[in-house]
């Protein structure tokens, strides 16, 4: 049993940052990878980044080179670094984390969302 929190949306312009986490909290169980989804109105969501405990991180190819995922595992934590952001990266971004429990796994939970507004 996990439970995720999300923070960090909010509204920029073209051309600035933002810095989402995403904390998961709860016992007896192993990451096996944490990771990002979006939503933007009209559009099926999307996988933009994730990372496998103890391995590589991968992106969307919409945002290679501007969006960095990165964990602490001390605290089970995943960040999304996003630069560079443009008018349609507007979506409604979501943490997901796949966990394993003692005898089975893995299992799919996801945070609330948070909504990310780029716009002049």
């Amino acid at each position: 049993q996990v439970q995720l929190v999300e923070s960090g949306g909010g509204l920029v312009q073209p051309g600035g940052s933002l810095r989402l986490s995403c904390a998961a909290s709860g016992s007896g169980f192993s990451i096996y990878a944490m990771g990002w989804y979006r939503q933007a109105p009209g559009k099926q969501r999307e996988s933009v980044a994730g990372i496998p405990s103890g391995g590589s991180s991968n992106y969307a190819d919409s945002v290679k080179g501007r969006f960095t995922i990165s964990t602490n595992n001390t605290n089970n934590t995943v960040y999304l670094q996003m630069n560079s952001l443009k008018p349609e990266d507007k979506a409604v971004s979501s943490c997901t984390t796949e966990i394993s429990v003692a005898g089975g796994g893995p299992y799919s939970y996801w945070g609330q969302g948070t909504q990310v507004t780029v716009s002049s």
